[in-house]
């Protein structure tokens, strides 16, 4: 069956008006087309719907049955067709999975969740660890936001630079690299380093940049998170190289000392990704801004 949906709007006018006059002033159409309409709705309902009773016309027993029914139908296809940007932040309950680089969770997590709870109590967030293989939850709706140094490039896969920050040396205090002369790329090279790596790799661009001064580093060992990473370089004289913005707290409450890289090196960049679906949904909008402010807050700071 072919089914017009201007016959629910018509249908519904006519009930509520209880006329053809009156639902045809209510539309903007002319009594003519309305009493079209009528016909039409007789003919698809097998219903008179409306019926004279002297000079006035009156609902039939169908018709006031159905009447809250096609009243809240309408309303229904509105809202699907022409949805409702407005947003009320404190009736809004939602839960927002999230997957950020582990420094960035740290960094930034707690005033995004303060932010959102200020102006939304019902909405939770589930901060996700990163995988160790390149995964696809962003395209199959399992993630909301990403958070990390990687530009997708997938086409369907909206992001935005959100910040950038420089890299730094993590170590102990009283390492040998805080003493005896000036931080050179030599003595960078010469020590012992750890990396951090969610898919274990010992080597990265600091190599590369290393390589072309013809020097080449000891990596002894990787760890998987920041905040593991830095554990080691307390315990021990492992030097760790660290984004500043993400390392400053924690090397703060460990103990550590943050030495500026004797290395020519671009800064590194922080983005915020999601899937093109949620472009338009306003409460997915209203969190990017949040968390746009968190990160860039951390990025700069």
């Amino acid at each position: 069956m072919q089914l017009d949906l201007n016959l629910l709007t018509a249908l519904d006018a006519l009930l509520e008006e209880g006329s053809v006059a009156g639902a045809a002033a209510r539309l903007h159409v002319t009594a003519p087309a309305m009493s079209r309409s009528l016909g039409r709705i007789r003919r698809t309902t097998g219903d008179q719907i409306l019926v004279r009773t002297g000079r006035t016309m009156t609902p039939t027993p169908y018709a006031i049955a159905v009447r809250a029914q096609v009243h809240e139908l309408l309303h229904q296809v509105h809202g699907v067709l022409a949805p409702s940007r407005e947003l009320d932040l404190a009736t809004l309950e939602r839960t927002f999975t999230l997957r950020w680089h582990d420094s960035l969770v740290a960094s930034s997590g707690p005033a995004l969740l303060a932010a959102v709870r200020e102006r939304a109590p019902g909405v939770r967030l589930r901060f996700l660890a990163e995988s160790s293989v390149d995964a696809h939850e962003l395209r199959r709706g399992e993630v909301d936001l990403e958070a990390n140094a990687s530009r997708p490039n997938a086409p369907d896969i909206l992001a935005e630079k959100v910040g950038e920050t420089r890299l730094v040396i993590a170590v102990r205090q009283g390492h040998p690299l805080t003493r005896d002369g000036a931080l050179t790329a030599q003595r960078y090279a010469a020590a012992e380093h750890l990396t951090v790596s969610r898919r274990g790799n010992l080597n990265n661009a600091l190599d590369e940049s290393l390589a072309r001064l013809g020097l080449s580093r000891n990596v002894v060992a990787t760890a998987p998170t920041e905040a593991a990473a830095l554990a080691f370089a307390r315990d021990s004289d492992l030097v760790i190289s660290v984004p500043e913005a993400t390392a400053r707290s924690a090397a703060a409450g460990l103990g550590l000392v943050l030495l500026p890289l004797p290395l020519e090196l671009p800064s590194a960049s922080v983005y915020l990704s999601w899937h093109q679906r949620y472009d338009t949904d306003t409460a997915h909008a209203w969190l990017r801004g949040l968390a746009r402010s968190a990160l860039d807050v951390s990025a700069e700071s």
